[in-house]
C-alpha cells in the first residue's frame, strides 16, 4: 500500500482558503505538517493491520498529474481517492482532482466519500 500527499504550491491567486488567509511561508509550513500527520497515521492504521505502507510526500502544481505519476511509479494496480462532494459553481471554479485522475488515468480508481 502507498499512501500520497500532495501539497500544492502557494498560489497568489488562488479559491483555497487556506492559501487566502497565509503568507507564503505560513501556508508552506502549514500544509507539510498536515500531510506529515496524514501520512504518519496512515502508517499506524497499516501497521495495526499487519500491512506494509510506503508514505510519499510532494509538492505539485497539478496534483492529478502527481497522483498518476505516483501510481506508475509504484506499479499500483488500484488509486483510491476521495470526493469531496463539490457542486455547483465551486466544482466549475475550483475543478476536481479526483475527475482529473478518473479522466486521465489508465489505472483503475475507486472513489470513496
Amino acid at each position: 500500500m502507498t499512501d500520497l500527499r500532495v501539497v500544492e504550491p502557494f498560489h497568489l491567486f488562488t479559491a483555497d482558503s487556506e492559501q487566502l488567509a497565509s503568507t507564503r511561508d505560513e501556508y508552506e509550513e502549514h500544509a507539510r505538517a498536515v500531510a506529515v500527520r496524514h501520512l504518519a497515521e496512515a502508517e499506524r492504521k497499516a501497521s495495526r493491520y499487519g500491512v506494509s505502507c510506503d508514505t510519499i510526500q510532494v509538492s505539485s502544481g497539478e496534483p492529478y498529474r502527481a497522483i498518476i505519476d505516483a501510481a506508475q511509479n509504484k506499479g499500483c494496480d488500484l488509486i483510491a481517492m476521495a470526493s469531496h462532494g463539490r457542486r455547483g459553481i465551486d466544482a466549475l471554479l475550483l475543478g476536481s482532482v479526483t475527475t482529473k485522475v478518473l479522466t486521465h488515468s489508465k489505472i483503475p480508481v475507486l472513489v470513496y466519500r
